[in-house]
């Protein structure tokens, strides 16, 4: 066969990487490209140690014409796989690397060939992983999270989803072949968007939305979501005056959007309603992998709207909003001595400070209050203490004497005379004490 058949490794990788033809060259919902940088294994019900991830790239031949040269279809790779939690690319032999491409009929064809918007198959021969001579004499079971990809351990046996393979004395697992189905070649010179529509208008759509009841004891079967939503919407590529279905798996996109929520479902689909939750549906082209997304927001109301439990708090010190990674969202704050509405309870954020959440109309918002500038920090002074109310002006005649607990609110002020201060005190009043004397 021609070298350009031939699947490449990390080289191949990196263009796939960079090129923006590859880098939509595999449609979501054929389910056959995984990137190859992402290996760890995700799917923890996976009953297998290994997650092979193949990513392909095939490009469909174009036709001469009057404005263009011909282009001779082909195809790249790269496979990849993760086992306990580390990344490894495959070892592929460089003289019998080539892959095989088949079509639905099982015709062998050779890349040029390739078609846009046709299933193919590919099957590459002789492949290996070396884990590393600490695994030696391990046997492992090799899976992929790809449904469309299977194993043969050797030659004549058939494709299976996992395959069980005991490691030689250099921790190496051999495979007579990995198979990757419905691989579609993108036309590269096939420029429509991917756009979804409303079925009863005919008008674009970049949001939508369901109403469903759920049954007497509040349940939902996943079917009932899919046909609410696939009766209301569908996806498209407009190209020479008609559209063209793009088809979507809206049954996943449910199962994700649920898993998400850490909904359960049952064998049989039913799952018990939320109110409302987002299903993010992805369509994308076989002819050129352009893709979009539509979220449809599922609303269920003969479900009660859950409401947070909450508390009225003050804030004591001027605060911004963060995200729940303890990033600033925006400029908007909450200044001093106003109230705002909280959950019961602090939630540590990744930077390992305790923030209250925002709840708004009894809904959690995503955003947080440091609790400092609410609930305060307790400090030791190390020296006595007077209370002032300006840099100059003391509050009162009160000295707070060394080893007092003493509680403060948010960070420090720094005052005319160029020292920083505290505000101590759940109050409106002008109460503060100095930095140092808690140092």
């Amino acid at each position: 066969m021609k070298k350009n058949l031939r699947i490449v490794s990390v080289a191949a990788a990196a263009l796939l990487a960079v090129a923006p033809v590859a880098a939509t060259a595999m449609p979501v919902n054929a389910a056959t490209t995984i990137n190859a940088d992402s290996a760890i294994n995700a799917n923890t019900n996976a009953k297998y140690d290994v997650d092979v991830t193949p990513s392909i790239s095939a490009i469909a031949a174009v036709a001469k014409s009057d404005t263009m040269p011909a282009i001779p279809g082909s195809l790249t790779g790269s496979i990849s796989a993760s086992y306990n939690g580390k990344s490894y690319t495959a070892n592929l032999p460089k003289d019998s690397g080539n892959a095989t491409i088949t079509d639905s009929n099982n015709n062998t064809v050779k890349p040029a060939e390739l078609e846009a918007d046709k299933a193919y198959t590919v099957t590459v021969p002789d492949v290996s992983f070396n884990f590393g001579s600490e695994n030696a004499g391990k046997e492992i079971t090799i899976g992929s999270a790809n449904p469309n990809v299977t194993f043969t351990k050797k030659t004549g046996d058939q494709p299976a989803s996992t395959v069980k393979v005991t490691l030689d004395q250099d921790g190496v697992a051999k495979l007579s072949s990995v198979q990757i189905k419905n691989v579609y070649a993108i036309d590269t010179t096939y420029n429509s968007n991917v756009n979804f529509y409303d079925v009863t208008t005919g008008a674009t759509v970049t949001t939508g939305a369901v109403s469903i009841d759920a049954d007497n004891q509040g349940q939902l079967n996943i079917t009932s979501v899919v046909a609410a939503i696939n009766s209301k919407y569908f996806a498209a590529q407009y190209d020479k005056k008609q559209l063209t279905n793009v088809t979507f798996d809206t049954e996943t996109a449910v199962k994700d959007a649920l898993k998400a929520q850490k909904i359960e479902v049952s064998s049989v689909g039913y799952f018990k309603a939320p109110h409302t939750f987002t299903v993010n549906v992805k369509a994308t082209s076989n002819k050129n992998g352009k893709s979009a997304t539509l979220p449809v927001t599922v609303t269920v109301p003969n479900v009660a709207d859950p409401v947070v439990p909450s508390q009225s708090k003050t804030i004591m010190h001027n605060a911004y909003f963060y995200d729940k990674d303890a990033k600033r969202v925006g400029t908007d704050k909450v200044t001093r001595y106003n109230t705002v509405t909280v959950a019961m309870n602090t939630t540590k954020l990744a930077n390992g400070i305790s923030y209250y959440e925002v709840i708004e109309n009894g809904k959690a918002t995503g955003k947080y209050i440091n609790a400092d500038n609410i609930d305060g920090t307790k400090r030791t002074l190390k020296h006595n203490a007077y209370v002032y109310k300006t840099s100059k002006k003391r509050a009162n005649k009160v000295v707070l004497k060394k080893g007092t607990e003493v509680t403060t609110y948010g960070g420090s002020y720094k005052f005319k005379n160029g020292q920083r201060y505290y505000k101590i005190g759940a109050n409106t009043e002008k109460t503060y004490v100095k930095v140092a004397n808690f140092e």
